[in-house]
């Protein structure tokens, strides 16, 4: 069992930045791997990006966000991080993280869940 907290969001202009932080409780976070998700007022909740547990932190993307959006892991600290440049309007929407335990990156199953946290872009 895994807790998950994001944090980070918040009020950000077209073009700028803003790192998401998704703080994980419980044991063996480096098996699991994590994942971003995001959902607009009146749209499905859709993937952003995921991080593998292994192979030294493979990561995929959305093609939405490809070359804006990084996501990291520090198992250290059992945080997981989206680093999301050169924001748009149409990134504005509840950020959650995701969980899954030994998997490989999925982009729709995933076990755990954080709460979210919100994102809104300016024009």
């Amino acid at each position: 069992q895994v807790q998950l907290a994001e944090s980070g969001g918040g009020l950000v202009q077209a073009g700028g930045s803003l790192r998401l932080s998704c703080a994980a409780s419980g044991r063996s976070f480096s098996t699991y791997t994590m994942a971003w998700f995001r959902q607009a007022p009146g749209k499905e909740r859709e993937f952003v990006g995921g991080i593998w547990w292994s192979g030294g932190g493979a990561t995929y993307y959305a093609d939405s966000v490809k070359g804006r959006f990084t996501i990291s892991r520090d198992n250290a600290k059992n945080t997981v991080f989206l680093q999301m440049n050169s924001l748009k309007p149409e990134d504005t929407a509840v950020y959650y993280c995701a969980a899954r335990r030994l998997g490989v990156i999925s982009t729709k199953e995933y076990d755990f869940w954080g709460q979210g946290t919100q994102v809104t872009v300016s024009s």
